[in-house]
């Protein structure tokens, strides 16, 4: 029987040569053994699981206790749409939810904001008072679900907001989990989404943090985040190394703060890219557990393993997903997927395959749910803790990994400190110089990409299935929903709110949350308290870069 071609899928082979087998060196440039032998190990023999200082995982039976948690990054147009999708995957299996915001909610711009109209609603959902987080968590159980926030620079706003709401469902705020990002130090380096100078900034991330120690003791008030440093161009070990040395800079300013170390370590997280080089992945992580732990112990002097427990989110996707033949991402996610659980991730969200181009439909982000559900389920690896553990070549890669890291974290040392690197622009000319040398590898082929610089074909289609298209009038409907609030509140009360926090923001040793708290109750805007909290402290400015 003849098999017969697609008229889509043309019988020509590729139209360039098959590139040369890979170089033995990963992608942060360590080398890579032919073979790996007994003799390349450390002496120290290898600790167990849930044992000092980690390697194997946080936890001694892995899996086996509990899964990781399924979240699916989602979050467009109006609070109703993004409801309707959380009510969604939620139905589909996801177990927490991971909430997008958009553009201007993100840096502190109303909807009506000039700034603000033609990005409402674009890459996250509108929420700019209560009002929206009211509508957006409608009928979601705030005690059973654990929720991720992706915001830094209102970071403190948006989790007031949270609890504001929590407050109007009448859930108790110590039953609420999840995660907020609130890292703002990568924003100057990587992502852009900052609004205020870095020390007040660090200023309202240690408030938020303090303030959670007692109102909401299992949410994780921070995710330090490497994710989108790796995304901007930084190898793996750069990733690692500059998370890191960020958690060190919160942890000095908490301490600075009077916080208890033993305390506030339990709720420190972190968050990260997936990309490709399996065991890249899967040793930044067993690397990063025993750094972290022994910098904890060694260096702060913390006695309670739950404060030295290096716990972790990750997206597998981000900038790995390119739009070329787009399915197959599909095999990308997987492969990231397994990776982020080899290296023990506690939460795990899989980017779906369209995201190169577009917001995901309904379908792709389901293909992506399953993506984890397969693994977790059918593909057994889930079942034993570390199964690479005590791999000849894992454990001699994840030593090298270690020390890649320790040596690029000397260096900011060096440079004098995290803080001094950021405010002058050391280390975003890193990240951006990493980012060209990765762009020249893949324009050459050393690089391959299956399907953008290799194995295309003669009449490449980049068609794919359904196509998701953002309602043209939900800009409007954030808008009129967003001045309907501002007619109907007591304007007289959101005034005396925001006066009061205007004026806490001028006392250095003044927790702010309990302020911003008033506000969101008040259905104070996000624009109306970013611009109380610009008026004592400025906007940070971008360094000169010669």
């Amino acid at each position: 029987m003849s098999v017969q071609n697609s008229p889509k899928q043309p019988a020509a082979a590729a139209s360039e040569p098959a590139p040369q087998p890979p170089r033995q060196v990963s992608g942060s440039g360590i080398p890579i053994p032919v073979v790996a032998t007994a003799d390349m190990l450390r002496a120290a023999p290898l600790e167990a699981p849930g044992i000092y200082p980690f390697t194997r995982g946080i936890f001694p039976d892995g899996y086996s206790g509990r899964l990781w948690t399924f979240r699916q990054y989602s979050g467009f147009g109006t609070a109703e749409e993004s409801n309707q999708r959380y009510r969604f995957l939620l139905e589909q299996g996801q177990t927490g939810l991971s909430v997008a915001l958009d553009l201007p909610t993100q840096c502190g711009y109303d909807p009506v904001d000039p700034m603000a109209r033609s990005e409402v609603g674009k890459v996250g959902v509108s929420l700019s008072t209560l009002a929206d987080a009211e509508v957006l968590f409608d009928g979601i159980d705030l005690a059973r679900i654990s929720t991720s926030f992706t915001i830094n620079g209102t970071a403190a706003i948006i989790y007031a907001m949270y609890l504001a709401v929590a407050d109007k469902h009448g859930v108790p705020r110590e039953k609420l989990t999840g995660t907020i990002q609130n890292d703002i130090l990568k924003e100057y380096v990587a992502r852009g989404t900052w609004i205020f100078p870095v020390k007040p900034s660090l200023r309202l991330i240690a408030d938020t943090i303090l303030f959670s120690n007692d109102a909401t003791p299992r949410f994780n008030p921070i995710s330090i985040a490497g994710a989108h440093v790796r995304d901007a161009g930084a190898t793996a070990v750069e990733e690692m190394a500059y998370t890191l040395a960020n958690g060190l800079a919160y942890v000095d300013e908490l301490r600075r703060r009077g916080g208890d170390v033993d305390r506030f370590g339990r709720r420190l997280s972190f968050f990260f890219y997936v990309h490709m080089d399996f065991f890249d992945e899967v040793c930044k992580f067993r690397a990063a557990r025993r750094i972290w732990a022994r910098l904890m112990r060694e260096r702060y002097g913390v006695q309670d393993p739950r404060a030295q427990h290096f716990r972790f989110g990750v997206v597998c996707g981000g900038s790995s997903l390119v739009s070329a033949q787009p399915y197959n991402n599909i095999m990308r996610v997987a492969i990231e997927t397994m990776a982020a659980v080899m290296g023990g991730a506690q939460s795990i969200f899989t980017c779906a395959y369209d995201e190169p181009f577009q917001i995901p439909t309904e379908f792709s982000a389901e293909l992506a749910l399953r993506t984890q559900q397969i693994i977790a389920y059918e593909a057994g690896i889930a079942r034993t803790v570390d199964p690479l553990g005590g791999s000849y070549f894992v454990e001699q890669h994840t030593d090298r990994m270690e020390q890649a890291i320790l040596e690029v974290m000397r260096e900011i040392d060096d440079y004098g400190g995290v803080i001094k690197a950021i405010e002058d622009g050391w280390e975003q000319m890193r990240v951006a110089e990493r980012a060209r040398e990765r762009k020249v590898k893949v324009d050459r082929g050393e690089t391959v990409v299956v399907g953008q610089n290799a194995f295309r074909h003669a009449g490449q289609s980049e068609e794919f299935g359904e196509v998701f298209r953002l309602d043209p009038q939900a800009a409007r409907r954030v808008i009129e929903r967003h001045e309907a609030v501002k007619a109907r509140r007591n304007a007289a009360e959101v005034g005396r709110a925001l006066a009061r926090l205007r004026q806490a923001a001028a006392k250095d040793d003044e927790n702010l949350l309990p302020y911003l708290l008033e506000c969101c109750h008040a259905y104070a805007t996000v624009g109306e308290m970013v611009q109380q909290l610009k008026a004592q402290w400025g906007e940070f400015q971008e360094p000169v870069r010669l």
